[in-house]
């Protein structure tokens, strides 16, 4: 049998900070009314030069620096995201381009706030399948760009940012032990960006308040959250062969820090185990989940052997977990300066692969145009 393990971990959020006591002149708040409901301080806003794609294009570098991967040789790309740069084409293409990973498939996956996890599983089950040795797993969000900046139930909780992992097949045990995916759609109205072929794009839909911004039923999606939460882990632990007190660190979606505690208590696990950044960056939807596990690995949070447990919930309504035995810590990712020298010349040629596809293309355009005009100017002028 062949296991997932990752090897490689890379990280990006954006430079702006915005605080609570900024969001104070925007929308009617302050830094108490936020931090007493949702923990959250601050968070991290795209730029104009940031997109979904770019923001993952460079947490992806980082990942496939950190696994010592040639991106010529990564064979698959998965981008969860509910914000993506464009309906067509998939932001999973556009960030293999920018990788230069010019053998991989690449294919987006919208499960909202689940989307990390959904990823993970199907990555995991790629390799298992031994299908594919390797794939970079990404969660990455512009969620700042689908707020509705006067409302201050949603506009105060989310944040941009990407996480990233290599997923590399390995012949001895460890890695993603286990997973479990859920979904019930009859929550489907509790969270949404209403864009769509429901509704479509128009300037009705805005006057109508029907325009593409978040909409959330925030004590609903609260009571799903902590309930799901709950089940899921122990369905998940189960499965692996190990009991809740067995599981070293959880790291759930970083969507409000009450839900974190009631399902502390619910699980009747140690608060202080269960990683939260939500103070710094606040919800940043399918990268929630890569950005904690990272952060909690810098800290020092992480160790090979350890127990980790990965939790998503968000729209659809859906959920999600992974245990994953971890298997590597910094001090093993740190490759000698000729191994650095080589990754970094690898991804530096990612631009020139991407710019000469580009002209080949185009030559082989005006190829195909010349020998058109040929034919017809042949059968207009027979011998």
């Amino acid at each position: 049998m062949r296991y997932a393990h990752i090897t490689g971990w890379g990280a990006y959020v954006p430079p702006r900070v915005v605080t609570n006591d900024e969001l104070s002149h925007v929308v009617d708040t302050t830094d108490e009314w936020i931090t007493e409901r949702t923990g959250i301080k601050t968070r991290h806003i795209a730029g104009a030069d940031d997109h979904t794609s770019t923001m993952a294009i460079k947490a992806g570098r980082e990942a496939l620096k950190v696994a010592n991967l040639d991106p010529a040789k990564l064979e698959l790309v998965i981008c969860a995201t509910s914000t993506p740069d464009y309906l067509m084409p998939n932001t999973a293409s556009l960030i293999q381009d920018g990788l230069g990973a010019s053998h991989a498939g690449a294919f987006d996956l919208n499960a909202a706030c689940s989307g990390f996890v959904y990823a993970l599983t199907v990555g995991t089950a790629m390799l298992r399948s031994g299908l594919y040795r390797n794939a970079l797993v990404i969660g990455a969000e512009a969620m700042s760009r689908v707020m509705d900046w006067t409302d201050r139930t949603t506009c105060v909780l989310f944040g941009d940012g990407a996480g990233a992992v290599v997923l590399e097949a390995r012949d001895e045990p460890g890695g993603v032990m286990s997973c479990r995916l859920g979904s019930d759609g009859s929550g489907a109205e509790f969270l949404k960006v209403p864009l769509g072929t429901r509704i479509p794009i128009h300037p009705l839909n805005m006057v109508n308040g029907n325009g593409p911004t978040m909409k959330m039923a925030g004590n609903e999606v609260f009571r799903f959250a902590t309930k799901t939460m709950n089940q899921v882990t122990r369905q998940v632990a189960a499965d692996a062969g190990i009991a809740v007190d067995d599981i070293d660190l959880i790291i759930p979606h970083q969507a409000n820090q009450r839900i974190l505690a009631t399902a502390a208590k619910q699980l009747d696990y140690p608060l202080e185990r269960i990683y939260s950044n939500l103070e710094r960056l606040g919800n940043t939807s399918a990268a929630s989940v890569p950005l904690a596990m990272i952060d909690a690995l810098n800290e020092g949070r992480l160790h090979a052997g350890d127990h980790l447990m990965m939790i998503g919930f968000g729209g659809g309504l859906t959920w999600g977990a992974c245990l994953v035995q971890w298997t590597y810590s910094p001090a093993d990712r740190r490759w000698s300066p000729y191994k650095r020298a080589r990754q970094a010349l690898r991804l530096a040629l990612a631009g020139p692969r991407s710019w000469a596809g580009r002209i080949e293309r185009r030559l082989d355009f005006w190829e195909l145009r010349r020998r058109r005009a040929d034919r017809r100017r042949d059968r207009g002028n027979p011998t």
